[in-house]
């Protein structure tokens, strides 16, 4: 199949060959031609299937081949729960729709509401945005959603997990009835589901992964470690090839910074990016990295999906995540288009058990290697009753040189707020608190 057979208009073709793409992916051979002949669509795909030009070909094609009427105001939105993805979805629809006349505009959290303003003023035709920043716009009437002809909500899990769905249903019910709505998803969960009903009309369904799978091209490794010694095996492997590419997941802002600062004086280059580092600053760490300024980036699960980096090799779980599904998420930036990756994490006996989650979601078993001068004094436990960290749980710290250390305690951050625990009333286990992009 190749995208000419799809339907897709010259000027569209014109820009994928010349950015290289010669066949669509399943999602995008699935999904195209539904969004053509109009239908609402529920599809379920995972980062790095090429979602994106499932919903944003179709949508340029839609935006050229009709006239906006009177005043210029946007014709289309798409909803995405970070920031990181907005701009990535922006910087798409700028590459595919070079050889068209459409505008676009990135509306999210973290910088100056002024640029926006100014540009929504001067007229746009598609907006992505996040929801916390929408509604600030649509409260200050500095938006009007009034002309929008599609809504596409992507990855609607994550926005979900990250507590958007009172800012969806705002946004939704200031939109047009009559209008198209694409909604992609990693999963149909029930909650997707009963949100897709609410607002959409026979939508079809297009699936091309099942649900939490992983790309048959990564490989799986765990390194068993005590907490107080893995910055020290982190570095052991980092060196095996510094010149690697390689992104490091940690579970909390804390701990990236911290990394960051170790990995630094061992004399890597590294950045970290969550959800405390401003927008200017998370742009400048994504964008050293990727051009190779930096070769560790450190991240938190807010960097889980969104960060489309090509040809990555390798991702290390510094720290397990509380909820397997994010495991997932989390090494989806590695093994994308047919590459080849690893997925390397280091597992300390306190962890155990949440080793044992995510070796039940990937029904597989994952290769446990003990790397020599690193064994663990207390085995791995992967039994009913393997321990697993408490929310909120301080991490052990590897001794100072030359002197005695203060303890230190991780601060506690979820999916999408990234919420410091601190000493404040912890909250009940799998509730998630509203976030704001």
């Amino acid at each position: 199949m190749s995208f000419e057979s799809l339907g897709l208009a010259p000027a569209l073709l014109r820009a994928l060959a010349e950015q290289g793409y010669a066949e669509p992916t399943p999602i995008q051979a699935g999904a195209i031609p539904v969004v053509l002949e109009g239908h609402d669509l529920l599809a379920a795909a995972q980062t790095g299937t090429g979602k994106t030009a499932a919903f944003a070909l179709p949508l340029l094609q839609r935006m050229a081949s009709t006239e906006a009427g009177g005043k210029r105001r946007p014709r289309a939105l798409i909803l995405t729960p970070t920031r990181e993805l907005a701009a990535q979805i922006h910087d798409n629809l700028r590459d595919y729709g070079k050889h068209l006349r459409i505008s676009s505009a990135a509306i999210y959290g973290g910088v100056s509401m002024g640029p926006q303003v100014q540009t929504l003023r001067r007229g746009v035709d598609i907006v992505i945005a996040t929801p916390g920043r929408l509604v600030d716009h649509m409260q200050q009437r500095t938006i009007d959603l009034s002309g929008v002809e599609v809504l596409v909500l992507d990855e609607a899990d994550r926005m979900l997990d990250m507590g958007f769905l009172p800012s969806l249903k705002r946004v939704i019910s200031a939109l047009p009835k009559q209008r198209q709505t694409l909604l992609f998803s990693a999963t149909f969960a029930p909650e997707i589901k009963a949100l897709a009903m609410q607002f959409m009309h026979a939508p079809q369904e297009v699936s091309v992964t099942p649900a939490n799978s992983v790309a048959t091209t990564v490989s799986h490794h765990v390194h068993p470690v005590d907490a107080a010694r893995k910055r020290d095996l982190l570095l052991h492997v980092l060196s095996q090839d510094s010149r690697r590419q390689t992104l490091v997941f940690s579970r909390t802002k804390h701990g990236a910074d911290k990394l960051v600062r170790q990995l630094e004086q061992a004399g890597l280059r590294a950045a970290a990016i969550h959800g405390n580092k401003s927008q200017n600053a998370r742009t400048r760490a994504l964008g050293d990295f990727k051009n190779g300024r930096i070769t560790v980036l450190v991240a938190t699960d807010i960097a889980a999906r969104g960060i489309d980096i090509d040809q990555l090799p390798i991702v290390i779980n510094y720290d397990l995540p509380m909820v397997a599904e994010d495991y997932v998420h989390r090494i989806g930036r590695t093994g994308r288009a047919g590459a080849e990756g690893i997925a390397l994490s280091l597992v300390s006996h306190e962890e155990s058990g949440l080793l044992r989650d995510i070796r039940k979601l990937l029904k597989q078993d994952i290769a446990i290697n003990e790397v020599p001068g690193f064994e663990l004094s207390t085995p791995l436990r992967l039994d009913a009753q393997a321990p697993r960290p408490k929310q909120g749980q301080r991490q052990a710290r590897p001794p100072r040189q030359g002197g005695s250390h203060r303890p230190h305690g991780h601060a506690q951050q979820n999916n999408g707020g990234e919420h410091a625990m601190g000493n404040r009333k912890r909250r009940s286990r799998g509730r998630r608190p509203a976030a704001k992009a």
